[in-house]
């Protein structure tokens, strides 16, 4: 019950008010008690003082009645007065009760008082009769002198206290009753009191607990301007920054979010237990793991340990290796570089470690095919230039007398020297495009006249082969958009290596038709076709099916390359299908160009 702040300030409060009633009531009686008796007092000194004046100034040893006459007026005033005389029995010789007169007053009165009268003591004591009724009663007893001053006797006066008592008791019940009433009021104010203090906490409480279940929006009523509505400005003031905050913490996590989703880069964090912190996409994807089953796997089980450096008791081992590099090849072939390094919390303490994994098995392929091509230029450079050497050298020193041999040297160094000269000027054309430098004249072309005048250029070439064309042209023209040259350039390419790896008496045919918003052009021999491992790697640089064949027949290897490259640059496409001395099919479609609008047919 106590556990409540109303039920604790309504019980202080109570217990305030009680407290404050009865020490206010106590002292109030204690007063009022001691003002009364104090009254008496005065009062019966008073009394005792008239007496002694009046006794002094007669012989009342002698005088009795005239004394008890004397005494007796007091009568009316509730008191009782006795004059003891001073002998050996203490004999009352007045009394205001007269039933008393000629007695023992040891045997009525408090005899000590009487004694000390005697002395010459004003002398006084508060006595309770007892019996069936408790009588309280204020004694008092003076010295009585003669004219002589000697103490001749004693007055002894009695007051009854009971109406002063009965009055006292009185008024402790109004105040008792006033207390009662005083609290009842107490508990309902302090009821309303604590409700005004407790009622804005509990509407703090309230609605602080629906800001921890994810409710920011808040607002306290501020109904005063004191100590509590000063905690509901702050509360609301509070709620306000926190929604602005967590705003701007849920848009940079929005923003870290969406930049590991879409990274191209994997990216993994594990704590110091191995449990995985946090894994995005592309490191799922990269590692062939789904997103459910990630969630329950271990640290040592994401590479499989790939690397003893990668496992999680190595890195506990050795500290200081928490940064590095290492290079993953998975088991589908695939090669991840995985960079690492430790993440630590605000007290520079480890966390875990964080994985940055990058697919490098194109960058690989591609370091490879740089490796290849600089290989392959330096060869293919290498052999025309030996040859020049070699046949210059010897003419230089005279070893060629004959003026017919040193036409024949003449003869091979200018071949070589153009076999030099159509590999740079096809490395250029490569370099030019690669970065974009080609400069196309873009024109109509007409592919029927094109491929035309390419089988006449290229007739008399099938001709020493006695190769058989067959040729069937379409009856309308079949336009396109582009660099004629550039066109021309690449189905002369094609062309040739047809005739080039076709046999003698061997069959090439072509085809140039429009399907649908592409014109296709299909050239198609029976030659030595290439084998199915091959084809994949036909449009690289510098590769070659048969590389000591390929030479021997004055090819560069970069013809198909060059090709592909014009193809894309005119948003065309290149596709080759081959069998192994089956024949190749070369199919080339370029874009239609409609001009039917502007009356070309």
């Amino acid at each position: 019950m106590f556990k409540s702040i109303r039920i604790k300030m309504i019980t202080i409060y109570f217990l305030l008010i009680f407290i404050a009633m009865v020490i206010v009531g106590v002292f109030i009686i204690q007063q009022f008690e001691s003002y009364h008796l104090d009254v008496e007092r005065n009062n019966i000194v008073q009394v005792s003082n008239s007496v002694s004046a009046t006794l002094q100034n007669m012989d009342w040893e002698e005088q009795q009645d005239e004394a008890q006459e004397t005494i007796g007026f007091y009568e009316r005033v509730g008191m009782e007065i006795y004059i003891v005389e001073k002998d050996s029995d203490f004999k009352i010789v007045a009394s205001t009760n007269p039933a008393h007169r000629d007695q023992n007053a040891a045997h009525i009165l408090e005899p000590e008082l009487i004694l000390g009268a005697f002395n010459g003591e004003d002398v006084e004591k508060d006595m309770i009769s007892s019996g069936q009724q408790s009588v309280r009663s204020k004694n008092m007893a003076f010295p009585l002198y003669d004219e002589t001053s000697r103490i001749s006797g004693v007055i002894y006066v009695r007051r009854d206290l009971g109406d002063i008592y009965q009055t006292l008791d009185q008024s402790r019940v109004i105040l008792v009753r006033s207390t009662a009433v005083a609290l009842m009021i107490t508990i309902v104010l302090g009821y309303f009191i604590a409700a005004s203090i407790t009622g804005p906490i509990r509407d703090v409480t309230t609605k602080a607990s629906k800001m921890a279940g994810g409710d920011f929006d808040q607002v306290v009523e501020v109904k005063s301007n004191d100590e509590i509505g000063q905690l509901a400005g702050m509360f609301n003031y509070l709620t306000a920054r926190l929604k602005t905050s967590l705003q701007e913490i849920s848009n940079e996590k929005q923003k870290l979010d969406a930049i590991l989703t879409y990274m191209a880069d994997g990216v993994v964090a594990t704590s110091m237990e191995g449990t995985l912190v946090h894994i995005n996409p592309r490191a799922l994807s990269m590692l062939s793991l789904d997103r459910k089953g990630s969630q329950e796997m271990a640290f040592d089980q994401l590479f499989g340990c790939a690397k003893p450096s990668l496992c999680l008791d190595d890195f506990q081992g050795d500290p200081s290796g928490w940064s590095g590099s290492e290079v993953l090849e998975m088991r589908d072939g695939t090669k991840i570089r995985a960079s690492y390094a430790p993440y630590r919390n605000e007290k520079e303490e480890m966390e875990g470690i964080i994985f940055l994994l990058q697919d490098i098995t194109e960058h690989e392929k591609l370091e490879s095919m740089r490796k290849e091509f600089v290989a392959n230029v330096s060869h293919e450079l290498k052999t025309p230039l030996t040859t020049i050497k070699s046949y210059t050298e010897t003419m230089m020193e005279g070893g060629v007398d004959d003026s017919e041999m040193q036409q024949q040297f003449l003869g091979v160094i200018d071949s070589e020297t153009d076999r030099m000269a159509r590999l740079v000027r096809d490395l250029l054309q490569l370099s030019n495009m690669d970065f974009q430098q080609t400069k196309w004249e873009q024109q109509p072309i007409n592919l029927l006249e094109l491929t035309h005048k390419t089988l006449i250029t290229m007739e008399h070439t099938m001709k020493a082969k006695d190769q058989q064309l067959v040729y069937q042209p379409p009856e309308e023209p079949v336009m396109t958009r582009g660099d004629e040259d550039a066109i021309e350039q690449v189905i002369l390419n094609i062309l040739s290596n047809a005739i080039k790896y076709t046999p003698e008496e061997g069959e090439i045919r072509v085809y140039l038709q429009k399907e649908n918003q592409t014109a296709a052009l299909t050239i198609q021999d029976n030659g030595m076709g290439i084998p199915s491992q091959d084809l994949p790697r036909v449009f690289e640089r510098f590769y070659r099916v048969d590389k000591a064949r390929s030479r021997e027949q004055g090819g560069t290897g970069l013809g198909l390359s060059i090709a592909q490259q014009i193809m894309e640059a005119h948003g065309g496409t290149l596709h080759l299908y081959s069998r192994e001395d089956k024949g190749t099919r070369v199919i080339m479609r370029f874009p239609l160009y409609q001009q039917e609008n502007q009356g070309v047919t």
